[in-house]
């Protein structure tokens, strides 16, 4: 990316902010504070990776930034948009046009044909069947299931079950892709190959916010973002930067 390319970035709408959040659960009559007053922005086409132990608030953070749930106090917008106040029926509208989501464990259709897992949210949106299909096609073509089309999920391998789970994902053209742990149930060899499929869509101005708990898929990200105790790690290290930064081939994670 040129100088030019960056400085237009930084100027842009951010994709993604989080301002002052905190989120605080009942667990038996006993509050828990999964996040104590987060500040977080991205910008368009970052890849962030947001790493840290299990419990952190991580997965806590991508669940607000999707809109399927709200913070206790604090406020998320979504290209520059505010999600506070919104009913679900308008929470789920932004959904559709802007965010992808990537889940650990695929949540595939399994009933339905790889083209028809891809097609269908397009389809939900209001894009017309044959337009959605097309770009189904498209898609699987360009993550290398193109050959898989009417083939069962359950067919495909760890790897290419995610993959899937990405053509999905981007199926309606999404400002920002949130993953939750897209390596963990997968071997070394799927997730290494999840990660460099991130990166290719990374480098195509895709943006991208992954979680982990796992430092060598963090480094699949061009910026990583420490959390701990529901707070962003202030120290040091906290917020890396790392534009040369490339998946270590045969990182993957683990259900943590």
């Amino acid at each position: 990316m040129t100088d030019s390319g960056r400085t237009e970035q930084t100027m842009a709408v951010p994709v993604l902010e989080a301002r002052a959040v905190t989120k605080t659960f009942e667990s038996e009559g006993v509050p828990v504070r999964a996040l104590r007053g987060v500040d977080f922005s991205m910008g368009p086409g970052e890849f962030v990776a947001v790493m840290g132990p299990s419990g952190c608030g991580k997965s806590t953070l991508l669940n607000l930034a999707a809109g399927l749930d709200v913070p206790t106090d604090g406020e998320i917008l979504l290209a520059g948009e505010s999600l506070a106040g919104r009913d679900e029926n308008d929470l789920a509208r932004m959904r559709r046009a802007h965010i992808g989501i990537v889940f650990q464990f695929f949540n595939l259709l399994e009933g339905m044909s790889v083209l028809e897992n891809v097609t269908l949210p397009a389809v939900i949106a209001g894009t017309r069947r044959r337009t959605a299909e097309g770009r189904a096609r498209d898609l699987l073509d360009l993550l290398g299931l193109g050959d898989k089309a009417r083939d069962a999920p359950a067919v495909l391998s760890g790897g290419q079950r995610q993959r899937l789970a990405i053509a999905r994902a981007l199926a309606n053209e999404p400002t920002i892709v949130l993953a939750d742990e897209p390596t963990g149930a997968l071997d070394s060899e799927g997730g290494a190959e999840v990660l460099e499929l991130f990166r290719r869509l990374h480098a195509g101005g895709q943006a991208i916010l992954l979680v982990t708990h796992d430092a060598d898929v963090a480094r699949a990200g061009d910026r990583i973002v420490r959390m701990r105790d529901g707070r962003i790690d202030t120290s040091g290290d906290g917020d890396t930067r790392d534009p040369g930064a490339v998946p270590v081939a045969g990182a993957t994670g683990s259900p943590g």
